[in-house]
């Protein structure tokens, strides 16, 4: 297998990976305003390790494949750039949100925690989602070139 091919194949990996992401910080979401707190740190657990995993396999396959040039044409391009834009910018802003966020929870400062996640969580959610437009978008509706 050479390293187009791997990469490649760790796109759709990637799109799964956000996706799951994103079930975790609903399930967590949900789960903290029941008042359901070990429920709660076991899915936020389950929304870091997958946010994590895809971070290290988007970086490799950007090693192994770089950028992608996207095919569509006209108004699809116009959205997939401003999706992409926004994704790219919120995404490299929650790494350090996400740092903090458990940083306080190590330091058992739950209140600064509430408060933090409050702004994280919304972007974090919008990170996930928009990952996986971008998937569909690059890699199923209009391909790649």
């Amino acid at each position: 297998m050479d390293a187009t091919t791997l990469g490649n194949a760790i796109a759709p990996l990637n799109a799964v990976l956000n996706f799951t992401s994103g079930c975790f910080l609903v399930a967590g979401l949900i789960f903290i305003r029941r008042r359901q707190i070990h429920r709660h740190r076991k899915a936020m657990t389950g929304a870091v390790t997958a946010s994590a995993l895809f971070l290290v396999f988007y970086l490799t396959r950007f090693w192994l494949t770089g950028a992608h040039r996207f095919a569509g044409e006209g108004t699809a391009r116009i959205v997939y750039f401003s999706i992409l834009f926004s994704h790219m910018v919120l995404a490299a802003a929650v790494v350090p949100l996400v740092l903090r966020l458990l940083y306080l929870v190590r330091k058992r400062r739950f209140r600064v925690h509430a408060r933090w996640a409050r702004w994280t969580y919304p972007i974090w959610l919008y990170v996930s989602v928009t990952g996986i437009v971008v998937y569909l978008m690059l890699y199923q509706v209009y391909g790649w070139k």
